[in-house]
């Protein structure tokens, strides 16, 4: 693998969400193969750091800005870091540019690039148009049913064409699962590659799993955001209770804007918040099944860290995380919520069925591995070079 040098504009870097982890990922694979890279983020701080080949460049976020979710902001007026950007970027010497997104950190990328005349390349992370739709529905609930169907289904569209003009500016894509990869071709012209997610099989183990009795531990671990359908939890515990399953723990890990309304609404839970490391592993472990009610995930990391942890999966039949639980095996695609409940009441009241699920779940993980991911990323560059520079040979014939 060439030494290629890389300048990576990552959304999200020390926040707590699944762009971050596997920025996080990026940047220590790189480390660990002695790759030369340029990790420019926004954040709470200001610093600039060297660790062996990855130089860190941490940009706080300011007034005037507004929240996207706990501890994740949009900075409206990140340009105020634009030539100091630059400078670090002209120092690095970078072969290519990499954003994630049409943030205030993908935004700059994409300017210090056109600029520098640096390849650029883009990864799409986050549904942004359907989070648009999510976060609306509930603002216009007082219109008529038709009216805000209408409405929601607009501005999801309308978000969905001006993210793919953004992503039109590189000169080739990333995508977590083929069903975007296949929407992104075609929204955009441009070549769209697999860029999957690995899991730490070593930190995330059936291994770590702590229990104090042998009550029916339900687990959901991420945000607690409209988008991520979270009040379904809600539902899940009405419904398994009208089924007569009753001994049994909502155990909900994580932060976000919904958090006082499930500690008001759900009765059987427990919010421990935030879990990181060895206590977030002994968490997963810990489940008996793990409940991902997200429609609009485009991978869903923390679905894999849950099979690596030997902890089937129930998840719906929207976005990525339906590619990575095969139905039946390592758990359930859930079509609607009553499925979604029939299915957690399934391996709520069959042990031997959560075992055989257990240990396909840890099989599975077992072949999802971040080099091999990451690896393939650098294959990717090196095609998206390798086409900058026979258009920069053709240039000049064509121009005479």
């Amino acid at each position: 693998m060439r030494q290629l040098r890389v300048a990576l504009f990552p959304c999200a870097y020390n926040e707590v969400d699944g762009v971050a982890n596997t920025m996080r990922h990026f940047e220590a694979f790189a480390k660990r193969h002695q790759l030369p890279m340029l990790n420019v983020h926004g954040g709470f701080g200001s610093y600039r750091r060297q660790d062996g080949t990855i130089e860190q460049l941490e940009f706080p976020r300011r007034w005037p800005k507004f929240r996207l979710d706990a501890k994740h902001d949009f900075d409206m007026n990140f340009w105020r870091y634009r030539r100091e950007i630059e400078a670090a970027v002209r120092e690095f010497r970078p072969d290519l540019l990499h954003i994630t997104g049409p943030s205030d950190l993908g935004q700059m990328g994409a300017l210090v690039a056109h600029r520098l005349r640096i390849p650029l390349v883009a990864s799409w992370h986050t549904n942004v148009h359907e989070y648009a739709e999510q976060r609306l529905r509930p603002l216009v609930s007082f219109l008529p049913s038709e009216a805000k169907e209408t409405l929601c289904a607009h501005a999801r569209e309308w978000s969905l064409r001006v993210t793919a003009r953004f992503y039109r500016m590189a000169r080739a894509l990333f995508a977590p699962n083929q069903e975007l990869i296949a929407e992104l071709e075609k929204l955009t012209g441009k070549p769209v590659y697999l860029m999957s997610r690995g899991v730490d099989t070593e930190l995330f183990s059936p291994e770590k799993r702590k229990r104090a009795n042998d009550k029916f531990v339900i687990g959901y671990v991420g945000r607690f955001s409209t988008e991520k359908n979270i009040r379904f939890l809600l539902d899940l515990e009405q419904g398994l209770l009208a089924r007569g399953c009753t001994d049994f723990l909502l155990r909900i890990v994580g932060q976000g804007a919904e958090a006082d309304w499930l500690k008001g609404h759900i009765q059987h839970a427990e919010l421990p918040g935030v879990l990181e490391g060895q206590s977030l592993a002994e968490a997963y472990a810990s489940f008996d099944v793990f409940a991902f009610p997200s429609r609009t995930d485009t991978f869903g990391n923390v679905v894999l860290e849950a099979l690596a942890s030997g902890v089937p999966a129930v998840v719906t039949d929207g976005g990525g995380p339906k590619y990575i639980v095969p139905n039946g095996s390592t758990g359930f695609i859930a079509k609607n919520d009553a499925e979604f409940v029939a299915h957690v009441a399934t391996l709520w009241g069959n042990r031997d069925l959560r075992r055989q699920m257990s240990r396909a779940a840890r099989e599975y993980a077992l072949h999802a591995s971040w080099d091999e991911v990451f690896r393939h990323v650098y294959d990717v560059y090196e095609t998206v070079l390798a086409q900058s520079q026979i258009a920069a040979d053709l240039a000049p014939s064509l121009v005479a």
